[in-house]
């Protein structure tokens, strides 16, 4: 398994839409390298294009600083219902480190998504999972945090930032 380096803003590839995997195209390499490069971060989730690589495939544990481990590997993964009802809370991004902005997301999801032993999966995600997952999918689509922020908001936060 190997670190890799994370990209950080502004790096043009962090704003690329990311194109779907392949079906049978193997990126277990690829995910066991994510995973252990969000790990070393410390962080609770990575996206590939974080990492350079722009396919639509994102890793998360939610519970592993918490001593309760549980790895994920999502691949195409697509948001197929979010919950009217809205949460905010601050979201750090490894991209974008020392900054920690307050991003409203929806408090639930659902989400399908293709695992590494290439089935299909769906399943209904709320709290900081939901929360996680949609920041990890918006890298698959070329947003970070900041663009979802007001310009006063984005300009406070890019004075935070750690370069």
């Amino acid at each position: 398994m190997t670190v890799m380096p994370i990209l950080r803003w502004p790096d043009p590839r962090l704003a690329a839409v990311c194109v779907a995997v392949p079906a049978g195209e193997d990126v277990a390499g690829l995910a066991r390298d994510m995973l252990q490069t969000m790990y070393a971060a410390p962080g609770r989730g990575l996206a590939a294009p974080q990492v350079g690589v722009l396919r639509r495939v994102f890793v998360m544990d939610t519970g592993w600083k918490e001593g309760k481990p549980a790895p994920m590997v999502c691949i195409n993964p697509d948001i197929l219902w979010w919950s009217p009802d809205q949460t905010e809370g601050t979201e750090g991004c490894l991209s974008l480190p020392g900054t920690a902005p307050v991003i409203r997301r929806a408090r639930a999801i659902r989400l399908a998504w293709t695992a590494l032993d290439g089935l299909r999966h769906e399943a209904l995600f709320d709290g900081f999972g939901a929360t996680c997952i949609q920041h990890e999918t918006d890298h698959l689509d070329g947003i970070l945090t900041l663009d979802r922020l007001s310009p006063g908001a984005r300009a406070a936060a890019l004075a935070q930032v750690q370069t």
